[in-house]
């Protein structure tokens, strides 16, 4: 898996398509053409807390197979990169950081950067630290005011058990890392290897992310002119309708998408991934047309 170092701890990703699934037989003129355009349209997408890029496969390979150039990355403390013990390592900040640091590695000016959950936040804090190098965000299930007692309802018992736990959580990691992965469909695995993962470095991540900032604060949001799609759904505390309501009100050139639930995107994502593919399309589009689609 391919990776670059951010402040000495290595950072892995994986690039997707560059648009090459979706050619057919054009001959080797049309895929290097296609291939051009679709290096023009890049797409980084962001996994949620303690997940891994894995997450955003599928989303992935979707969205590529539609003339993207889409690169997944596992933030620190995440999946294939580096997870050092170091709290202090970890904020919302320093995700944003590696977000802009990726994209100095692979040379885009300009990207598009889509999250979800702890990736939206993370996004967040790109707009606020490079807002030029971004086309676009995508934003979904962000955690903001409304989402701050349930998130720590639910967990400071995971923090708990990750780092007062740590021996037990061991034997935990080794059962589920026995459970062979064919048994399993493909989320049932990504699921899983939250609890496959060493816990003392999960411990140390959320230790940091709770000593600090959970996203820029909305005087700063309300100045993100980014063109941003904000997706949410409703009956999850921990990422309430109203934090991604309240987040497309303050954006202003935000759209709000709801979902149908928690699991539409990843078992259902026919309806989103075309909002989502429109959504490209449109930031993607020349300056001078999305100006004429605005004012008409």
């Amino acid at each position: 898996m391919p990776s670059f170092r951010f402040h000495d701890q290595r950072i892995a990703y994986t690039e997707y398509g560059a648009g090459l699934a979706a050619l057919g037989s054009n001959g080797t003129r049309g895929k290097a053409t296609r291939r051009s355009a679709a290096a023009k349209r890049p797409l980084i997408l962001v996994h949620g807390l303690l997940m891994s890029q894995k997450m955003h496969r599928p989303l992935a390979q979707e969205l590529a197979a539609m003339g993207n150039r889409v690169i997944t990355v596992d933030l620190l403390g995440h999946g294939e990169s580096d997870r050092p013990r170091d709290m202090w390592r970890y904020s919302m900040r320093s995700f944003g950081e590696q977000l802009v640091a990726l994209m100095d590695h692979l040379e885009l000016d300009e990207t598009v950067v889509m999250g979800t959950s702890l990736g939206a936040n993370a996004s967040l804090e790109v707009a606020c630290a490079a807002p030029e190098r971004l086309r676009g965000m995508v934003l979904e299930m962000p955690v903001l005011d409304n989402a701050l007692l349930a998130s720590a309802l639910t967990f400071t018992p995971i923090l708990v058990s990750l780092t007062f736990g740590e021996p037990i959580m061991k034997l935990v990691a080794r059962g589920a890392r026995a459970v062979p992965r064919r048994l399993l469909p493909y989320y049932g695995n990504v699921v899983l290897d939250l609890v496959r993962q060493d816990p003392g470095p999960g411990g140390a991540l959320l230790q940091g992310l709770f000593f600090g900032r959970v996203a820029p604060h909305r005087t700063e949001r309300r100045t993100f002119t980014t063109p941003a799609l904000v997706l949410g759904h409703r009956r999850d505390p921990v990422h309430p309708f109203s934090d991604a309501g309240m987040l497309a009100e303050e954006l202003p050139n935000a759209r709000l998408i709801e979902a149908d639930s928690l699991v539409e995107l990843r078992l259902k994502p026919q309806r989103l991934t075309d909002e989502i593919a429109g959504f490209l399309d449109e930031v993607w589009a020349p300056r001078s047309r999305r100006a004429k689609t605005r004012s008409a």
